[in-house]
């Protein structure tokens, strides 16, 4: 319970701030869509910012129940960033009952919740392999786009690039990444393993998100259905979906 309330604060917090942040950008600094602010550095950072978009999207694309909702929802993670993704996370906590809080509310965040008939969703095709060589892809694309970027515009770390809108891109940027620090922590065994994971997520961004989940994906068969990769190895998810549908069907038997 209380790791649910932390993390729907924590959410509900960073979303506040990067909608402040996006205010106070647009008020003192204007519109973002001008020529001059998009120097190649600012379009690596973008480039960097919507792969991870990508990695949300397709979550949010398996949590949601029909396409309407996922494209709706989607739509939004393009246009207002980590805004969405932190009032899409809270929205995630605050439809989890007191007892999926109490047992493990990451869990039940995170995989798709039970048909409201008690039953477990039918499975479905396997889009692992699909996803591997998406994210293969688009690492490759970053891990390019960051040397070509280095060789031809030189170092990030110029005072000059620092621009009112960079820095709301960064923050925008690296809320995101405090929600990809939060799945690792639970994913990984240990905090070692965890930390390092972090640290590279900060320091390279986008490229330890592909890899990351490519190297997740390659934990499980190209046959098993790739929402395994959201939850611990040793947790089949399908035993978590049996525990949720005898939760519903007691509730729809008490009168």
């Amino acid at each position: 319970m209380a790791l649910a309330i932390c993390l729907r604060t924590l959410f509900g917090v960073l979303g506040a701030l990067m909608l402040a942040t996006l205010l106070y950008t647009l008020f003192t600094d204007g519109s973002p869509f001008r020529k001059e602010l998009l120097t190649p550095w600012m379009a690596a950072t973008l480039i960097d910012f919507y792969i991870n978009v990508v990695a949300f999207a397709v979550w949010v694309a398996y949590k949601e129940s029909n396409w309407i909702s996922s494209i709706l929802w989607i739509i939004l993670l393009v246009c207002l960033g980590s805004i969405t993704t932190s009032a899409y996370i809270v929205l995630q906590f605050l439809k989890l009952s007191s007892q999926d809080s109490s047992q493990d509310p990451m869990c039940y965040v995170l995989l798709r919740h039970p048909n409201k008939n008690g039953m477990a969703p039918t499975r479905e095709p396997s889009f692992v392999v699909i996803l591997r060589v998406l994210f293969s892809i688009l690492g490759v694309i970053m891990l390019g786009t960051l040397v070509y970027t280095l060789l031809t515009d030189g170092s990030p770390f110029r005072k000059e690039l620092l621009t009112p809108w960079m820095a709301a891109t960064l923050v925008d940027f690296y809320i995101n990444v405090v929600a990809l620090a939060v799945w690792v922590s639970y994913k990984e065994s240990s905090w070692i393993s965890a930390v390092f994971w972090i640290i590279l997520l900060i320091c390279f961004g986008s490229i330890t998100t592909c890899f990351y989940i490519v190297w997740q994906l390659f934990q499980i068969s190209g046959q098993d259905p790739a929402y395994l990769v959201l939850v611990h190895h040793g947790d089949r998810a399908e035993n978590k979906y049996k525990g949720l549908t005898n939760i519903k069907k007691k509730e729809s038997d008490i009168p």
